[in-house]
């Protein structure tokens, strides 16, 4: 897991390719006005998913883990917390769903930190996070970018 604000992001690019693209999405100046919905960036590559929604306990919440994507989270607007673990040694609680790239963990988050508005964290296919954790609403993008 990686934290950090947007305003970092440059020092990320070359970690992945994608992650330049997925980051200039972030910088788009409208992108707190855009709707709810998945936006291409560079088709299966690289998308964007725009969320708005209600926060969670972390006890109504599970961990949950990509094998074919990258997360970037970004948080717009609310107050969230995410969970973290490392991957290996978890038990599936709910198994692989290869078409939607997802799946559920056993357990509780290692740690759990807060990701303040213009900051994102970045989730690579070892980690489990358990994204969402707060008491309001919660206004997010959350970027995809395949691993292969």
């Amino acid at each position: 897991m990686i934290l950090d604000t947007l305003q970092n992001a440059a020092r990320y690019a070359g970690f992945k390719t994608g992650l330049s693209e997925g980051f200039g999405f972030l910088d788009h100046p409208g992108l707190a006005d855009l709707e709810d919905g998945t936006y291409e960036i560079s088709g299966d590559l690289v998308f964007a998913l725009v969320q708005r929604c209600k926060g969670r306990t972390v006890e109504s919440g599970m961990l949950e883990g990509h094998r074919k994507y990258i997360d970037i989270q970004y948080i717009i607007s609310g107050n969230e917390s995410m969970g973290w673990s490392p991957r290996e040694g978890l038990e599936n609680s709910v198994e692989y769903d290869a078409e939607n790239d997802l799946e559920f963990f056993k357990g509780a988050p290692q740690s759990i930190t807060n990701v303040p508005p213009g900051s994102f964290t970045i989730f690579l296919p070892s980690d489990a996070h358990l994204p969402m954790i707060g008491d309001g609403p919660i206004h997010k993008v959350v970027v995809k970018v395949a691993v292969s």
